[in-house]
């Protein structure tokens, strides 16, 4: 959560997409920190699981800053433009399948939505893991990386999250 917050104070996003909403625990940390005009898309493939991180955003009062978007995040991504008017995202965290990482990574580069600057956060690269991340991310030109080394939620398990800062 520290890494959270100290990345989007460093970032100080208007514009910012969080992959995997689950219960809506990182989306509150992030809208929190959010600038006066800033928003959130929050991206939730599994319905339930939204209702409930509806009711956290709402209950934790930031239900005016964060936008709530059900379905699978290959789809969503390629509508964020001309259907949730994004020109470009200054932040986006990574937290949903690990498996859909470094595809959806490639998504926003091809569908424009990353600038020079814009920051990617991923986490729980080592557990469960995002090996094909960290290899893509880590050997393309266009990003420049930074680990953070940190432990899974709750417990002594050794986890990392990666910081990469897209360089157009």
């Amino acid at each position: 959560g520290l890494i959270l917050d100290k990345t989007v104070e460093e970032v100080n996003p208007s514009i910012a997409l969080e992959l995997g909403t689950y219960c809506g625990y990182s989306a509150v940390r992030i809208a929190r920190l959010l600038k006066a005009g800033a928003y959130l898309l929050t991206v939730e493939l599994n319905p339930e699981v939204a209702a409930i991180a509806k009711q956290i955003i709402e209950f934790a009062g930031v239900q005016d800053k964060v936008k709530l978007l059900e379905g699978p995040s290959q789809e969503i991504i390629p509508q964020l433009k001309k259907k949730y008017e994004v020109d470009t995202l200054d932040f986006v965290f990574l937290d949903h399948w690990k498996d859909r990482y470094t595809p959806d990574t490639i998504l926003l580069q091809e569908c424009n939505l990353l600038r020079k600057g814009s920051v990617l956060l991923a986490d729980n690269i080592i557990v469960p893991g995002a090996p094909e991340f960290i290899k893509y991310i880590r050997n393309n030109p266009r990003f420049q990386c930074t680990n953070y080394p940190s432990h899974l939620e709750y417990m002594k398990v050794e986890d990392a999250m990666e910081k990469a800062v897209f360089w157009g």
